[in-house]
Protein backbone atom coordinates (compact mmCIF):
# COMPACT_ATOMS: atom_id res chain seq x y z
CA UNK A 1 0.00 0.00 0.00
CA UNK A 2 1.44 3.58 -0.88
CA UNK A 3 1.34 6.19 2.02
CA UNK A 4 0.98 9.55 0.85
CA UNK A 5 0.68 12.27 3.93
CA UNK A 6 -0.97 15.31 3.26
CA UNK A 7 -1.57 18.58 6.01
CA UNK A 8 -5.30 19.99 5.88
CA UNK A 9 -4.63 23.70 4.36
CA UNK A 10 -7.44 26.36 5.58
CA UNK A 11 -8.65 26.70 2.20
CA UNK A 12 -9.70 23.55 2.35
CA UNK A 13 -11.98 24.25 5.06
CA UNK A 14 -15.67 25.49 5.65
CA UNK A 15 -15.96 28.44 8.51
CA UNK A 16 -15.77 26.11 11.26
CA UNK A 17 -12.31 25.29 9.95
CA UNK A 18 -13.48 21.32 9.10
CA UNK A 19 -12.04 19.61 5.67
CA UNK A 20 -14.84 20.28 3.33
CA UNK A 21 -16.28 16.78 2.67
CA UNK A 22 -15.59 17.57 -1.31
CA UNK A 23 -11.69 18.03 -0.76
CA UNK A 24 -11.18 14.33 0.06
CA UNK A 25 -11.66 13.60 -3.28
CA UNK A 26 -8.92 15.89 -4.40
CA UNK A 27 -6.73 14.31 -1.93
CA UNK A 28 -7.55 11.33 -3.10
CA UNK A 29 -6.74 12.24 -6.44
CA UNK A 30 -3.00 13.81 -5.22
CA UNK A 31 -2.31 10.06 -4.02
CA UNK A 32 -3.17 9.12 -7.08
CA UNK A 33 -0.68 11.50 -8.86
CA UNK A 34 2.24 10.62 -6.44
CA UNK A 35 2.08 6.95 -6.83
CA UNK A 36 1.95 7.24 -10.35
CA UNK A 37 5.20 9.50 -10.04
CA UNK A 38 6.29 6.73 -7.75
CA UNK A 39 6.21 4.45 -10.70
CA UNK A 40 7.90 6.43 -12.79
CA UNK A 41 5.12 8.06 -14.57
CA UNK A 42 2.50 11.33 -14.42
CA UNK A 43 -1.47 11.02 -14.91
CA UNK A 44 -1.05 13.24 -17.72
CA UNK A 45 2.15 12.85 -19.99
CA UNK A 46 2.36 14.96 -22.86
CA UNK A 47 3.58 13.22 -26.27
CA UNK A 48 3.67 14.42 -30.44
CA UNK A 49 0.09 14.30 -31.37
CA UNK A 50 -1.87 13.97 -27.76
CA UNK A 51 -1.93 12.98 -23.92
CA UNK A 52 -1.83 9.85 -22.48
CA UNK A 53 -3.99 10.62 -19.22
CA UNK A 54 -6.35 8.82 -16.95
CA UNK A 55 -9.70 10.47 -16.78
CA UNK A 56 -12.14 9.64 -13.44
CA UNK A 57 -15.52 7.65 -14.13
CA UNK A 58 -16.12 6.75 -10.51
CA UNK A 59 -15.68 8.38 -7.31
CA UNK A 60 -17.08 7.71 -3.87
CA UNK A 61 -16.45 8.35 -0.37
CA UNK A 62 -17.42 7.40 2.86
CA UNK A 63 -16.98 9.57 6.28
CA UNK A 64 -16.73 8.82 9.58
CA UNK A 65 -14.75 11.66 11.33
CA UNK A 66 -13.85 15.28 11.37
CA UNK A 67 -10.51 16.62 9.33
CA UNK A 68 -9.80 19.88 10.85
CA UNK A 69 -7.20 22.69 9.64
CA UNK A 70 -3.79 21.80 10.14
CA UNK A 71 -4.52 18.22 10.84
CA UNK A 72 -1.81 15.83 9.29
CA UNK A 73 -3.83 12.63 7.28
CA UNK A 74 -2.13 9.88 6.09
CA UNK A 75 -3.81 8.43 2.82
CA UNK A 76 -3.14 4.78 2.28
CA UNK A 77 -3.85 4.12 -1.91
CA UNK A 78 -3.85 0.96 -2.96
CA UNK A 79 -5.20 -1.09 -6.02
CA UNK A 80 -8.87 -2.61 -5.40
CA UNK A 81 -9.13 -3.57 -8.66
CA UNK A 82 -7.09 -3.78 -12.03
CA UNK A 83 -8.63 -4.55 -15.33
CA UNK A 84 -7.08 -4.29 -18.78
CA UNK A 85 -7.53 -0.52 -19.04
CA UNK A 86 -9.04 0.74 -15.77
CA UNK A 87 -7.72 1.03 -11.71
CA UNK A 88 -10.25 1.02 -9.11
CA UNK A 89 -8.19 2.49 -6.24
CA UNK A 90 -9.07 2.78 -2.61
CA UNK A 91 -7.49 5.24 -0.53
CA UNK A 92 -8.25 5.06 3.48
CA UNK A 93 -7.91 8.62 4.98
CA UNK A 94 -6.43 7.95 8.79
CA UNK A 95 -5.55 10.99 11.53
CA UNK A 96 -3.32 9.47 14.21
CA UNK A 97 -3.70 6.34 13.50
CA UNK A 98 -7.51 6.68 13.17
CA UNK A 99 -9.54 5.73 10.03
CA UNK A 100 -11.68 8.77 9.16
CA UNK A 101 -12.76 8.30 5.77
CA UNK A 102 -12.02 6.08 2.93
CA UNK A 103 -12.86 6.43 -0.56
CA UNK A 104 -12.65 4.95 -4.14
CA UNK A 105 -11.90 6.10 -7.56
CA UNK A 106 -12.00 4.47 -10.81
CA UNK A 107 -9.28 5.63 -13.62
CA UNK A 108 -8.85 5.04 -16.91
CA UNK A 109 -6.24 5.13 -19.14
CA UNK A 110 -6.63 6.91 -22.27
CA UNK A 111 -5.20 8.41 -25.31
CA UNK A 112 -6.04 11.71 -26.30
CA UNK A 113 -5.65 12.64 -29.44
CA UNK A 114 -5.17 16.31 -30.68
CA UNK A 115 -8.62 17.22 -31.14
CA UNK A 116 -10.60 14.29 -30.42
CA UNK A 117 -12.19 12.50 -27.24
CA UNK A 118 -10.37 10.20 -25.19
CA UNK A 119 -10.13 6.83 -26.66
CA UNK A 120 -9.12 3.69 -23.87
CA UNK A 121 -6.18 1.66 -24.21
CA UNK A 122 -4.72 -0.66 -22.47
CA UNK A 123 -2.23 0.03 -19.37
CA UNK A 124 1.49 -1.07 -20.29
CA UNK A 125 2.94 -3.79 -18.91
CA UNK A 126 5.15 -2.05 -16.97
CA UNK A 127 3.00 0.10 -15.48
CA UNK A 128 0.80 -2.89 -14.72
CA UNK A 129 3.27 -4.32 -12.70
CA UNK A 130 4.15 -1.49 -10.81
CA UNK A 131 0.35 -1.22 -9.84
CA UNK A 132 0.04 -5.22 -9.19
CA UNK A 133 2.39 -4.21 -6.37
CA UNK A 134 0.23 -2.02 -4.46
CA UNK A 135 -2.99 -4.48 -5.09
CA UNK A 136 -4.69 -4.67 -2.02
CA UNK A 137 -5.70 -8.20 -0.36
CA UNK A 138 -9.43 -9.40 -0.81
Amino acid sequence: MFVYTRRVEFRDTDCAGILHFSVYLAYLEEAEHALLRHLGTSVHRVVEGGVWSWPRVAVSCEYFAAARFEDVLDIRLGVRELGETSVVYEGVFELEGREIARGTMTSVHCWIADGCPPRKEPIPPELRQGLEEHRLPN
